[in-house]
């Protein structure tokens, strides 16, 4: 994963705001809930992670969850990005994986998938599009909007890991994090900001 044209660009990551089913731990694929009122404020709380950055393009994935998080952030003309929606959960979607676990104690997502929903891989192929598209902009610094096992997924991608890997990243509401460089190796500049 290095830049096709000699350019060390930063993807910064900003995770959407609480919801009523991030808060529970319901997972929250592609139903489109909007924003609690304290996922609202965290998202006018970002703002000051990210107000010193001269973005060269804002993404945001199409669900409102996003977009309000994105508009209320400072970026209200995000380009939607398709490829930036949340693993679609299939029988899970709004299912905890506390619930998950009466039923089977061993269960992680990131190891047993989810019944009739996108395969790990599946959102990886997608988080690798993306991936590839900062690496062949030539532009210095871009901020996508999204959720957050995608992020995670998307952020163990920047790093040539397997998407599983995604596991470790740990990610908050409406917190920042930007990808980029150690010399020519990416890493991990900065984490849940």
């Amino acid at each position: 994963m290095t830049p096709f044209n000699g350019s060390r660009p930063q993807l910064w990551i900003l995770r959407h705001g609480e919801t009523e089913w991030s808060k529970s731990g319901q997972y929250t694929g592609l139903t489109d809930m909007p924003l609690t009122v304290e996922g609202e404020q965290q998202a006018v709380e970002a703002r000051k992670a990210l107000e010193a950055v001269d973005f060269d393009l804002v993404l945001t994935s199409p669900l409102r969850r996003a977009r309000r998080t994105a508009e209320l952030a400072g970026y209200p003309d995000a380009v939607q990005e398709p490829l930036a929606v949340e693993w679609d959960y299939g029988d899970y979607e709004g299912i905890s994986s506390d619930l998950i676990r009466k039923d089977n104690p061993v269960y992680l997502i990131w190891t047993h998938g989810v019944p009739n929903g996108e395969a790990l891989d599946d959102v990886a192929a997608r988080a690798d599009k993306i991936v590839a598209r900062v690496l062949e902009s030539g532009l210095d610094n871009v901020l996508i909007v999204a959720h957050g096992h995608f992020s995670r997924i998307l952020t163990a991608r920047w790093l040539g890991l397997d998407p599983h890997e995604g596991r470790h990243f740990v990610l908050g509401t409406a917190k920042v994090c930007t990808l980029g460089w150690d010399k020519k190796t990416p890493a991990i500049v900065r984490w849940g900001l």
